[in-house]
């Protein structure tokens, strides 16, 4: 009898527990699509972080995010948005942030 071999079946067991556990944290890092409502929220969020809070309009913000999570941003930029960042996952979505934004701004501003 070999007691090596029998050691080795606990020891795999046991490295099976943090690989498992990497890749659900990994499946977790996927954002999801934000709503509209969280969008709006940080759009305002970062507003008043910029002092313009009451130049930017609850209706605008919602105005502009129905464009923002109805684009091809990806969930990861539309997250930083929601979270009142002025950050873009890339920049080709820097850009059409800021097309959208310019391209609506009559419409929601108004």
């Amino acid at each position: 009898m070999n007691i090596d071999r029998n050691l080795r079946l606990p020891a795999r067991l046991l490295l099976a527990v943090p690989v498992a556990a990497l890749a659900f944290s990994l499946a977790a890092c996927s954002a999801s699509r934000p709503s509209v409502d969280q969008v709006s929220d940080g759009l305002i969020k970062f507003f008043e972080s910029q002092d313009q809070g009451d130049v930017f309009t609850d209706d605008a913000a919602d105005c502009f995010a129905g464009y923002l999570v109805d684009s091809d941003l990806s969930n990861d930029t539309l997250n930083y948005i929601a979270q009142g960042k002025d950050q873009a996952s890339s920049t080709e979505d820097a850009t059409l942030t800021q097309k959208i934004l310019q391209d609506n701004y009559d419409e929601c501003t108004a």
